[in-house]
């Protein structure tokens, strides 16, 4: 992972002539004039669009306006959510507003224009979100999800129920719950949102899931959802929901939220001063055009079968601020996922007119790309317009005209449209070719159609596409759709694990969980099949046997997560599906790994995974496990080792509050002699403040130890936070020590740039940095180190801070606590820089920046 993130690097510092970075004594671009909205033709003149590829305007206001939401139906109709009362003044008076709606539009006589127009539902309140549903849709409107019900087939709601009154969360439009996405797990999910949503018996129930994104989501072929921030355009799940925060004595730090590029940078094609703020240096270049996403949102994986090839698994991102659309291509890399901009300097679609606004994008049933252009000057909500903003839009008349909108369709140049079949009265056995049409818009709603239908006549066939299919995707589909009628059957699932297709393999595993667990004699099977496949398994599949094993009996369990922790050590993502697995087992487990042949030499990704099952057990805080825990640390044939060393660090770090009681011992535990001079004293302090014994006080340890460090108790719990994500994302180049690696980065204890300006620390971290680099009167440059530390953009603000809080007071570096707003600040005023530091520069940099705070 490490690798690829310098390559990255490379590739980006050798557009150093091509990109604009923050700069402070760099002044944007004076104002604009007004900006007058275009009609559509005029509109459609104003595109860029890649080569080989045309525009076309599918329908616009009146007939849809302020849309934010559109997706079709299972016969080809548009369904526009229509946010009507967004932003009608400049202070968003009369936003409240019943004056949103959902409107159906068709095309009647197949020239790809639509030309009628159906109001499904009106009279709502700043609408955002739609599923298309048996007999109806879901709609989320005035912060609620309701149910509405189109009784008599006319394309008009009838009946309207709530099912979710805190659905959105928010009343902040661009913080309130949104997506209602349908993955193929049966599943629908939100972006903004801790919520999901499924129809079971007849009833919508309401599970929690991890949080994802801001606005828009999406998934590929195989299931991985897509989300976003405004700050920062690509995001996806690793693994399937709701798996990493099982185990509660774990905190994973992979595989939910994975930022697939730190690359941020975008390429208008006209200047964008109303952008919120456009007044700090860096938000614009010398022309005035904006750097970086500020808006990023409703990223799409295009699924569809109209572009050419090689546009297929992209994932398209709008950026309404920007007035464009950019295109990501996805790789798969081992267990990971990166994205890179194909044509870096010149974006997918951009348009000169300031009042183009994508704000979101869907795969159709003609294969091409859709997006709703929201089609107005202010997208800015007045909760956050800055005043600058405000100046802006009111000098050159950006707030009127509003109910205006325009739905686009991106197609091949020589592209025409044709009749397409509509799978509304098909029968259930006539959508089962469907799941494996090379248009995923077709497999999709097959699929869902097939579920809510639930004619179990079909079963035998899905069976045999399951089993003897030859289009994966077809067969995925087929298990997905087995599964939401309930029929997944463990002789149809058993003989697939060890199917040759990763995809197939991988969702049997998956599907036979619940099996294994109602069933001991399934179960049986099960465990023997995964014994059988496990050594020679491709990554995803073992990925998901780690994420499956409490399906099975823990000696089992453990026998295959010890082969996965062992020969993928190296996996921080493997690392957190094994943890996962392993809740109130692991100390069991680290009895096992004790003994193991594999676990007696050292390696630092040893070391990380037994301080991380140390963490747990400490935190799980059961009497028995921790004193047996100290017998062993303490048993005389061993000498000590990186392996004691890793679980005092473990226990120290996660002892948790000071407030807790401390284990009670009959002696003093013998590894503290041993570990003299060996660990720091600072975490044998913690260490022996998590016992008491006669003679010693917890207390009084504790009391030490807290006049020793500077942070208080919320600094520490975030220090000790801190510790899991460095070992995730910073111990494979400057060790789990922080003393550096050699070929890999400098030392951390000791370093100036660790223990100086935390602003300065921020940046780093933040944009990367290039060697060479003086740590402590050495200089290092390549090849004693990596040419490049790579930028970590991609982390939320609160992820890095605990990183930072961590490593300035760790191995003896005392610099104490970072401010709660160093990073975001930092974030902020930093805009536009893409790509990493130079020491010089950097100090440069820093020492500008102070000089017009200090006045």
């Amino acid at each position: 992972m490490w690798k690829l993130f310098f390559k990255i690097f490379l590739f980006q510092a050798g557009l150093m002539g091509l990109i604009g970075c923050a700069n402070p004594g760099v002044k944007n671009k004076p104002d604009e004039g007004p900006s007058p909205p275009l009609t559509p033709a005029e509109e459609l003149r104003t595109f860029q669009l890649e080569p080989g590829l045309k525009i076309q305007l599918v329908a616009s206001e009146p007939m849809v306006q302020d849309p934010v939401v559109i997706t079709f139906d299972p016969d080809g109709r548009l369904w526009t959510v229509e946010m009507r009362g967004f932003m009608p003044t400049i202070d968003g008076a009369g936003e409240q507003e019943p004056i949103g709606r959902i409107s159906v539009l068709e095309d009647t006589n197949l020239d790809g224009i639509m030309d009628k127009s159906t109001i499904y539902l009106d009279s709502l309140v700043m609408p955002r979100a739609l599923a298309l549903v048996p007999g109806g849709a879901l709609i989320a409107e005035n912060g609620a999800l309701w149910l509405t019900q189109d009784q008599n087939q006319d394309l008009k709601a009838d009946s309207k129920t709530l099912l979710d009154s805190v659905y959105a969360g928010s009343p902040l439009p661009e913080h309130s719950g949104n997506g209602l996405w349908r993955d193929p797990d049966n599943w629908y999910y939100n972006a903004k949102s801790r919520f999901r949503y499924r129809l079971l018996n007849g009833k919508w129930e309401r599970d929690s899931t991890e949080f994802r994104g801001q606005w828009g989501i999406s998934h590929d072929d195989k299931g991985r959802l897509y989300y976003n921030y405004n700050w920062s355009q690509l995001h996806a799940d690793l693994v399937p929901p709701n798996y990493l925060n099982r185990n509660k004595n774990h905190k994973p730090t992979t595989g939910i939220d994975h930022g697939l590029t730190v690359d941020r940078r975008i390429y208008p094609i006209r200047p964008n001063p109303a952008v919120n703020r456009g007044y700090i240096p860096g938000t614009l270049d010398k022309e005035g055009k904006l750097l970086e996403f500020t808006a990023a949102c409703s990223p799409l994986v295009y699924r569809g079968n109209a572009l050419p090839p090689e546009f297929y698994s992209n994932v398209f991102v709008c950026e309404p601020s920007g007035n464009l659309i950019k295109r990501n291509v996805v790789e798969e890399n081992g267990l990971l996922l990166t994205a890179n901009d194909p044509h870096p300097g010149k974006e997918f679609l951009a348009s000169t007119d300031e009042r183009f606004r994508p704000v979101y994008l869907a795969n159709s049933p003609d294969g091409a790309l859709y997006v709703a252009d929201m089609y107005r000057g202010l997208v800015q909500h007045g909760a956050y317009i800055t005043p600058y903003l405000r100046e802006q839009t009111l000098m050159r008349k950006l707030v009127q005209p509003v109910h205006r909108g325009r739905i686009w369709r991106i197609v091949p140049e020589n592209w025409k449209p044709g009749k397409l079949p509509k799978l509304a009265n098909q029968s259930a056995a006539e959508l089962i070719p469907y799941l494996s049409h090379g248009n995923g818009w077709y497999r999709d709603v097959a699929h869902r159609l097939l579920v809510e239908r639930n004619d179990l006549s079909v079963v035998p066939a899905l069976e045999n596409l399951a089993t003897n299919g030859t289009n994966p995707q077809g067969r995925f589909h087929a298990l997905w759709t087995l599964e939401g009628l309930k029929m997944g059957k463990p002789e149809v699932l058993l003989p697939l694990v060890s199917d040759q297709n990763p995809l197939v393999s991988t969702t049997a595993v998956r599907l036979l969980e619940p099996l294994a667990k109602a069933d001991i004699n399934v179960q049986a099977q099960f465990e023997q099949k995964l014994l059988q496949v496990i050594t020679e398994a491709p990554p995803e599949q073992v990925l998901q046997i780690a994420l499956s094993a409490p399906a099975l009996k823990p000696e089992v369990a453990h026998s295959l997560l010890t082969t996965i922790s062992h020969k993928y050590a190296e996996s921080a993502l493997m690392r957190d599906a094994v943890l996962s697995s392993l809740s109130n087992q692991e100390f069991d487990f680290l009895k096992n790994l004790w003994q193991a042949p594999n676990w007696q030499t050292a390696s630092p990704a040893k070391e990380i995974f037994l301080e991380m099952l140390a963490t747990a057990i400490i935190r799980k805080r059961e009497l028995a496990e921790l004193t047996s825990l100290v017998a062993l640390l303490d048993k005389q044939d061993q000498a000590f080792s990186w392996r004691h060393k890793a679980v005092i660090t473990g226990l120290s770090m996660g002892g948790g509050k000071a407030i807790v009681a401390p284990i009670k011992l009959t002696i003093a535990p013998a590894i503290l002699q041993k570990a003299q001079g060996k660990i720091e004293p600072s975490r044998l302090d913690a260490f022996s403040a998590l016992f008491q014994w006669p003679g010693h006080s917890a207390a009084a340890n504790i009391n030490t130890a807290i006049k020793k460090n500077v942070l208080n108790e919320e600094q520490q719990q975030l220090f000790a936070l801190g510790r899991q994500h460095y070992l995730t994302t910073c111990a494979g180049c400057h060790g789990t020590d922080g003393a550096g690696m050699n070929r890999f980065a400098p030392p951390l204890a000791g370093s100036d740039w660790v223990l100086g300006d935390e602003k300065r620390l921020a940046l780093i971290v933040l944009h990367g940095m290039e060697g060479p680099v003086e740590v402590a009167g050495k200089v290092y440059d390549k090849p004693e180190i990596l040419p490049v530390m790579p930028a970590h953009s991609t982390m939320d603000d609160a992820a890095i801070t605990t990183i930072l809080t961590y490593i300035r007071n760790e191995w003896g570096n005392n610099a104490g606590p970072i401010g709660k707003r160093t990073v975001s600040s930092t974030r902020l005023t930093s805009q536009g820089r893409v790509v990493p530091w130079k020491a010089e520069e950097l100090k440069k940099y820093v020492l500008e920046t102070k000089a017009p705070e200090a006045k």
